[in-house]
């Protein structure tokens, strides 16, 4: 949030869902590739600390796939996941390239926590074609995680601004709904989180979200709304 410490508004929401039993987070850093000018590898240093800084102070040790020998290994192995903000598109394209695109899922699956914001959120969806980034790089496959079976616009903004010719965001959102008309899409908003527990969804945060389909009128939820129709449409 413009104006607070880095991640400080959702601390006591990761602190939440961890709980006491995690004692350690895998963080993917890959989508931070405009962190340093030194390029990719020094950009991947920076953005681990940043987010370690934070995680350490709630009580958990942080460490990054861009270190690990193994990758696939140390998804397999991981307690928990963390997915760094950025560019969605390069995210996806590591992902893809280092063979733990379907590892992750797998092991969130399987009971390791999954936790993403920005592009991160983007990757718990079906596809990325739902994020707001310019694609910087061609991935294998738009395919992401699916851990989610509806797609996620972060930052979503309902405002036009003046002066600006393009389409809205919602007008973006249409045209995609337009050739995908059996998906969800929930426009989240900033200071705002959603929660899965097994077969249960819930939004958390400041402000209500924004949903659409196709064939019907966007309309608003507010936080602890019933969601069970996003997990099964």
């Amino acid at each position: 949030m413009a104006g607070e410490p880095y991640l400080a508004w959702p601390e006591k929401h990761i602190v939440e869902f961890l709980g006491n039993k995690i004692k350690k987070v895998l963080f993917i850093p890959y989508a931070g590739v405009g962190l340093s000018e030194k390029g990719l590898e020094d950009s991947f240093n920076l953005y681990e600390k940043k987010v370690a800084d934070v995680y350490q102070k709630l009580g958990y040790e942080l460490y990054s796939i861009h270190r690990q020998a193994d990758p696939i290994a140390a998804v397999r192995e991981a307690e928990a996941i963390a997915v760094g903000g950025g560019n969605t598109f390069y995210l996806v394209y590591m992902l893809h390239k280092v063979g733990i695109m379907n590892e992750i899922s797998k092991a969130v699956k399987a009971g390791a926590y999954y936790m993403g914001w920005s592009a991160g959120s983007n990757v718990a969806c079906p596809s990325l074609r739902t994020t707001n980034d310019m694609p910087i790089v061609e991935p294998e496959s738009f395919n992401c995680t699916h851990l989610i079976p509806f797609q996620i616009n972060p930052h979503y903004l309902d405002a036009h601004p003046a002066g600006h010719g393009g389409e809205t965001r919602q007008q973006r959102i249409e045209e995609f709904l337009k050739v995908n008309p059996n998906l969800y899409v929930v426009g989240l908003r900033e200071a705002c989180l959603l929660e899965m527990q097994g077969q249960k969804l819930v939004l958390k945060g400041a402000h209500p979200m924004r949903i659409f389909k196709n064939g019907m009128e966007p309309f608003e939820v507010q936080p602890g709304s019933n969601l069970d129709f996003l997990i099964n449409p």
